[in-house]
């Protein structure tokens, strides 16, 4: 690891408030699996798809983050119901919420991706800094355990918590809602655009309702709809 690198973690791990004992943990949550596919030199060099890149400690960081979302929910309201308690958890562990927090941590900086796939601007998609920050949050309970990554979920999305005075609506149910109870047809949803790499896509999606359209943008049809039913919402309610 050069000099510069070495820097650049030293400086995320003040960030996190959590100094990690294998750095390398660390070093392979913030490895792209573009990245990681050019240092192996090409696919027939790879023993396997992903090989090298975050997409494990992402897959672990998912896990993690859930259980501990949970458990702070389960505390902070006790007297709610499931379906109030889901609706939060998938409005806080969302690709939206993830993002915010990585930039939040400037973690778009530490990101090590394909030169080609910088230039491209993936380094700053919301799909692939959400999926780094689960990686990082896997990473963590790898090397300290539960404890340090229970403090980190606490810590990051406390405002976010705090924020939510009842439990959020999706926007799709949302927009469904406004036009049945004014007696209108349902939305409508049309994929209207698609394109990126396969690690990185992007969708736009349009939403028909009321007599109004919205779009929205984002690394996977279910968040485009639900990006294009806000945009909706806001025109429908503005």
């Amino acid at each position: 690891m050069s000099d510069a690198a070495r820097f650049r973690l030293e400086e995320l791990e003040v960030r996190l408030g959590y100094r990690f004992v294998n750095p390398d943990l660390l070093q392979e949550a913030l490895t792209h699996r573009s990245a990681a596919h050019q240092k192996a030199g090409g696919r027939k060099r790879q023993k396997a798809k992903g090989a090298g890149s975050n997409e494990r400690l992402e897959f672990i960081g998912d896990r993690v983050l859930g259980l501990l979302m949970a458990e702070w929910l389960l505390e902070r309201f006790p007297n709610e119901q499931e379906g109030a308690l889901g609706s939060r958890l998938a409005h806080l562990v969302s690709r939206v919420s993830l993002a915010e927090i990585a930039d939040r941590l400037d973690l778009p900086q530490s990101l090590t991706v394909a030169a080609h796939e910088a230039r491209a601007g993936v380094q700053t998609a919301a799909n692939v800094v959400a999926d780094a920050l689960e990686a990082v949050l896997g990473a963590v309970f790898l090397d300290g355990g539960l404890e340090p990554a229970r403090q980190m979920v606490r810590d990051w999305w406390k405002s976010a918590l705090d924020a939510q005075a009842h439990p959020p609506k999706d926007p799709k149910t949302a927009l469904q809602e406004w036009v049945l109870g004014r007696g209108q047809s349902l939305p409508v949803y049309e994929t209207i655009g698609a394109d990126g790499p396969s690690h990185a896509p992007l969708f736009v999606v349009r939403v028909t309702a009321g007599g109004m359209f919205g779009e929205g943008r984002a690394g996977s049809k279910r968040a485009a709809e639900s990006a294009a039913a806000a945009d909706l919402l806001e025109k429908l309610e503005g």
